[in-house]
């Protein structure tokens, strides 16, 4: 097997991973009501995005630039990651948006 092939995909799901884990971290602060470590959370979800993006970009220039991709498994299960993780950022950013006005209605 060569696993030189398999590393831009193993990025993309420790990347989309992590993010995925600081998406829920902010929502887990914004119910506590901690608005500055959600915000913090969502920032280091946001730097994890671009390092799986950056991954994912060097793959699609390499095929366009006729250096084809083999797809396998991997390949695809880390695509599914990526976009489990951009879902969750994007809902946990509408999550915290909402508990903010729980907050502010409850006067608290």
């Amino acid at each position: 097997m060569d696993e030189a092939k398999y590393l831009p995909a193993f990025q993309i799901i420790m990347n989309a991973g992590n993010s995925k884990a600081k998406s829920m971290e902010a929502l887990e602060a914004a119910r506590s009501y901690d608005f500055e470590l959600a915000r913090e959370c969502i920032c280091k979800a946001e730097d994890e995005l671009h390092q799986a993006h950056d991954a994912q970009t060097e793959m699609i220039s390499a095929e366009a630039g006729g250096n084809p991709v083999d797809v396998n498994i991997i390949l695809v299960h880390s695509q599914d990651h990526l976009t489990m993780a951009m879902m969750t950022k994007d809902l946990a950013e509408e999550m915290i948006h909402i508990y903010k006005t729980i907050h502010q209605l409850k006067g608290e």
